[in-house]
């Protein structure tokens, strides 16, 4: 049983690469040759591309090679042979879980460890004939970084941050206080000191958002530390990270990886609901990921596994309707998700609830 489908499977995973490939090359080609890219650049680009063409092709192709087959199988009548021999349907599909848990290892393994910096690489090989670099980023160094701490009410606003020394340029950091005035702080620049940020050249002022009064000028000092200031390099760290991974092109929700979300979330607890929403449901949606093969497994022995002649392609068609309804219910329900329409919990699994007990109810009434 394990022979027969490491076949069709394999064929399968090269198919689908191949036609993957070709039909990015075919998009991307006009955008590769105004970049200036060479055929090694090229081959380059689609190898470290690999691991995210395989997160997508890996639950289709088990999937396809499930029912093609479970159902050639069936229409010899070797199913049904087996089970007549005191094998139950279940015991017959041990080698099949065990194909899904390694596909669904290896893709928790991809989506967390290549993926996400593939994602990074792709772009950089994408940018490596172009001398002006559009973003204005230099390496470990960030530009016009701007992000808010939600716990004390402040905003940060940076013109040029450098990631490994935690040095800042043209800072501005307004705050509202505890009297409801609003601070807004100007430096020339910024570092941190034995754990406090310190900085250069310092303009204060403060206005009242009630009123329509002008900034009144408080402070104006070449040296200025603001132990109060808890943000911590580390913060900003993780704040650039999740920025950098929405920002990219085409970014989807496993280009977030859980770690950098459990960071992020560590920093922020003060999140507001819509971040809440969105992060939440792309850390449920990335956990859930993975067990799209065993679910795989599910929906296939049902479909497959009954007893009859059929052709072969229809298995092929089956895969083909339930790869789509699968996909069109995990964009819904992810959406929903990060609407806060659904629990983020239920926005992330509820694609493998509904097909894996779908498939674990139409198992169990195979005949």
């Amino acid at each position: 049983l394990l022979r027969e489908l490491l076949v069709p499977l394999s064929y399968c995973l090269a198919g689908f690469l191949m036609f993957w490939i070709s039909f990015d090359l075919f998009n991307e080609l006009n955008g590769f040759q105004e970049k200036k890219l060479q055929p090694a650049d090229i081959a380059e680009y689609y190898v470290v591309k690999t691991p995210e063409l395989l997160v997508v092709v890996l639950p289709i192709a088990l999937l396809l090679a499930l029912l093609y087959t479970l159902t050639n199988h069936a229409r010899h009548h070797e199913i049904t042979a087996i089970r007549a021999a005191g094998v139950s349907l279940w015991r017959l599909s041990a080698p099949y879980f065990v194909v899904g848990l390694v596909a669904s290892a290896a893709l928790f393994a991809l989506n967390e460890l290549w993926v996400p910096d593939s994602a990074i690489r792709t772009e950089q090989i994408k940018r490596r004939h172009v001398q002006l670099d559009q973003s204005g980023n230099e390496r470990g160094k960030v530009r016009n970084l701007g992000f808010k701490n939600a716990r004390y009410d402040r905003e940060w606003l940076i013109g040029l941050y450098n990631v490994e020394t935690a040095e800042m340029f043209s800072v501005q950091v307004t705050e509202t206080l505890r009297d409801g005035l609003v601070r807004s702080m100007s430096a020339a620049r910024g570092g941190r000191t034995n754990g406090t940020w310190t900085f250069s050249e310092v303009r204060e002022f403060r206005h009242d958002p009630r009123t329509k009064a002008a900034p009144v000028p408080t402070l104006h000092t070449n040296v200025l530390a603001r132990p109060e200031f808890l943000e911590t390099p580390d913060e900003i760290r993780s704040e650039i990270k999740i920025a950098s991974r929405i920002s990219l092109p085409g970014a989807r929700e496993a280009d977030v990886p859980l770690v950098e979300i459990f960071d992020y979330l560590h920093f922020h607890p003060n999140l507001t609901k819509s971040d809440r929403w969105c992060l939440y449901t792309k850390m449920h949606g990335r956990l859930a990921a993975p067990w799209t093969c065993v679910v795989v497994v599910l929906i296939a022995l049902p479909f497959g596994a009954a007893s009859g002649r059929r052709n072969v392609f229809v298995g092929v068609a089956s895969s083909i309707f339930i790869a789509f309804a699968f996909f069109v219910l995990s964009q819904l329900s992810l959406a929903l998700g990060t609407g806060g329409y659904l629990p983020a919990w239920l926005a992330g699994w509820l694609p493998n609830l509904v097909f894996g007990g779908t498939g674990l109810w139409l198992t169990a009434r195979v005949r």
